[in-house]
């Protein structure tokens, strides 16, 4: 099956559809199961029914509300990798690497370990995330300031990168971008810890511009001397490799301390040389200069739609959504949180087509699956709990995302990548990846590794139904919880066939569900219901419904 193929269903959908209303106003519609699974699955990774439950009971801006909050930072990653024989010098086995000093001497087997190590213990924050933004904010942040830990190659690094996204993704942003400009990880990344006054590196000062701040939109007209100009100001950061917890240092000598002039797209700014360790602060004169301009709230503002919306923003949505947005961005002194808030509040979020119309992302795919189907993924043991999580982080790179290694400095291309967006995510090989995922995970043994496994208890969700019991109305939730898009009586009637092929009625179900729920220790009588639960599932999950959000 092609990508047309693929998408053709929901295409014929959006096709007989009024575009959605651009109209920033408040939403004063429905608020049921349907409204609350779109805020969940756009702002969470996924929409597990007792959270739906939860702010179906609040009104809409109270769920809002609820959902715009910071949670805290897990405990860091620690050391699963090394054994008695070969012990890790720096870090004993079950503590912290992330405060450990750069040793050029380590087995370079154990940087790589440490990277994995990462990765997983950020998948297991996002499985285990709480019923906010945080998580998936912070994956905007970091498709937005891409790094990439494979070129990184410090952990520690990555670590304190995605401490830093995570605990500024709800602030002010254009102070989140001082800082990412002298991070570590953004420091080896583009090569700004060898940017010096007599070899000045244009590496970031022209993605600080090009993709950070002002975008490369048809106003953004920033020029060759301006990234110049840029990479001047940035001379002289660089990383304290011998530092615990590893940070970055300014070494003036090697800073660029003549005057900097940029363009008319700046107003003809000219931001001074500054001596000794204030040539630090020319940063700051920098980066305020990059939001004083105005397409940087407007750049900022189109991509925060085109991840928690949709891709497409024709001239509707840039007059009446985007700008109104990035002005609200700039009176909030670049504070996001107040654009997140009326965006998610608004009439055009939830607009019928604003629902349902985008391919979830691995991520959204994978973890969306964990936790709607609240697969158990915690382990006692702590070697099994991060090979758990690591096994969700391959399934990941499996479909095509890989945490914390974006394939380039832009991010992963279904958020910029025009005409395709989000439709990159699905062609023949992550399909049938997807697919396998689905299949597995729903098979008696599920998706294993080691000592490991990951499996759908089908009877753990239907119990949570409100009447399980009937197929008819069994089918209509599931595809309610699992969808959130309505399906003719015909695909009802489809599916339930999965409950009671081979018998004349729907009593069969309710006969073999009652008797299961009298006696939940008889093997038989489980095996069938999970059986006849399991294919159901398995038959939702390969529909391209189920890869929508």
């Amino acid at each position: 099956m092609n990508r047309t193929d693929f998408l053709n269903s929901w295409r014929q959908k959006q096709a007989v559809s009024m575009p959605p209303t651009a109209s920033l106003d408040p939403y004063v519609g429905p608020w049921n199961e349907k409204q609350a699974i779109h805020l969940l699955r756009r702002l969470t990774f996924g929409a597990k029914k007792t959270d739906v439950d939860t702010l179906v009971s609040k009104s809409m801006s109270q769920a809002v509300d609820q959902l715009l909050v910071l949670d805290t930072i897990p405990a860091p990653p620690v050391n699963i990798y090394s054994t008695p024989a070969s012990p890790d010098p720096d870090v004993p086995y079950g503590q912290t690497f992330v405060n450990a000093p750069v040793n050029t001497t380590l087995n370079p087997l154990y940087y790589q370990a440490r990277t994995d190590v990462f990765k997983a213990w950020w998948t297991g924050n996002i499985i285990n995330q709480k019923t906010n933004i945080t998580e998936k904010l912070t994956f905007f942040w970091h498709n937005h300031f891409a790094v990439e830990a494979d070129e990184v190659q410090i952990a520690q690094g990555m670590y304190f990168y995605y401490k830093l996204l995570r605990e500024n993704c709800l602030g002010e942003i254009r102070n989140l971008t001082i800082l990412m400009s002298k991070n570590i990880a953004m420091l080896r990344y583009l090569n700004g810890y060898l940017n010096t006054k007599t070899s000045p590196d244009e590496n970031y000062g022209r993605e600080l511009q090009e993709l950070f701040t002002v975008g490369k939109g048809l106003d953004s007209h920033y020029t060759e001397d301006d990234v110049k100009a840029a990479a001047r100001i940035l001379t002289g950061f660089r990383i304290n490799i011998f530092s615990s917890p590893i940070t970055y240092f300014f070494l003036f000598t090697d800073h660029d301390t003549s005057t900097k002039q940029f363009s008319s797209f700046y107003g003809n700014k000219k931001i001074a040389g500054r001596l000794f360790e204030d040539g630090e602060n020319e940063l700051n004169q920098l980066v305020n200069m990059l939001f004083d301009n105005t397409e940087t709230a407007r750049h900022i503002c189109r991509k925060i739609y085109q991840f928690f919306v949709y891709y497409e923003i024709n001239n509707d949505i840039e007059i009446n959504v985007i700008r109104p947005l990035a002005e609200l961005f700039k009176q909030s002194n670049f504070q996001i949180k107040p654009v997140l808030e009326k965006l998610f509040k608004s009439q055009h979020f939830y607009d019928a087509a604003s629902i349902g119309c985008v391919i979830k992302s691995p991520l959204d795919y994978s973890v969306g699956m964990i936790r709607e189907f609240d697969i158990n993924t915690v382990n006692a043991d702590l070697v099994k709990q991060y090979q758990t999580w690591g096994l969700v982080t391959v399934l990941n790179a499996y479909q095509g995302l890989n945490l914390a290694d974006p394939p380039i400095v832009s991010g992963w291309q279904a958020w910029y990548q025009s005409p395709q967006f989000h439709e990159i995510w699905i062609n023949a090989d992550t399909l049938a990846n997807r697919n396998r995922v689905a299949e597995n995970i729903n098979s008696s043994k599920g998706i294993s590794s080691a000592d490991i496994s990951l499996k759908i208890d089908p009877i753990l969700f239907v119990s949570k139904l409100k009447k399980p019991e009937n197929a008819t109305e069994c089918v209509k939730e599931c595809v309610k919880y699992l969808y959130n898009i309505d399906l003719s009586d015909t695909s009802i009637v489809y599916f339930k066939s999965f409950l009671v092929t081979g018998f004349p009625d729907d009593s069969y179900w309710s006969s073999l569900w009652f008797d299961y729920l009298e006696t939940p220790n008889d093997l038989t009588l489980r095996n069938a219901v999970v059986t006849r639960l399991s294919s159901l599932f398995r038959e939702i999950m390969s529909q391209a419904e189920y890869h929508l959000s």
